[in-house]
């Protein structure tokens, strides 16, 4: 793909963190690299989101996305779980923000609807429209297909932006 730009999906958690790297050419899209960062759980708070910073670092400078996209955190009825997650997400974010990448930000609902249609969508409709869009991509975990399809719908935004500057 002549034009094409890497994209840098990130799903992150504190558990794990899911990233996956598309290439996007117009409204071609191929699978370059998927994968689950899996921070030290007996680790203090402080250590596993380093762990995370780091370990997106080294995906940004093995793969060298041309920007990056990250889904919104989910708040929950828990605030402590909401803030850790936020934590989370905030040492993955600033990897690629360090690396000066552009940084989208999508909420779990748009990137379901881009994928499948409706925002409602549980993770196995999710992971099976990875897998169409992306065959070669094989059976990623949930994490990891969650961040191909937070990719997946930045290359689809972008497309749509500009088709509409072009209008």
């Amino acid at each position: 793909m002549p034009n094409a730009i890497r994209i840098l999906g990130l799903d992150p958690g504190l558990r794990r963190t899911g990233w996956g790297v598309v290439s996007a050419d117009g409204s071609r899209l191929a699978h370059v690299a998927h994968g689950v960062i899996a921070a030290p759980e007996a680790a203090p708070l402080s250590e596993r989101l380093l762990a995370i910073h780091q370990a997106v670092c080294a995906v940004i400078a093995r793969w060298a996305p041309d920007e990056a996209a990250i889904e919104e955190t989910f708040v929950t009825a828990n605030g402590s779980s909401t803030l850790k997650l936020g934590h989370a997400r905030a040492a993955a974010m600033l990897a690629p923000a360090a690396a000066g990448l552009p940084v989208a930000e999508y909420a779990a609902k748009v990137v379901k609807k881009a994928l499948v249609g409706t925002g409602a969508a549980d993770k196995g409709q999710v992971a099976f429209m990875v897998a169409r869009l992306l065959p070669t991509s094989g059976a990623p975990t949930a994490d990891a297909a969650d961040a191909l399809a937070v990719a997946i719908c930045h290359a689809s935004s972008r497309r749509a932006r500009a088709l509409g500057a072009a209008a």
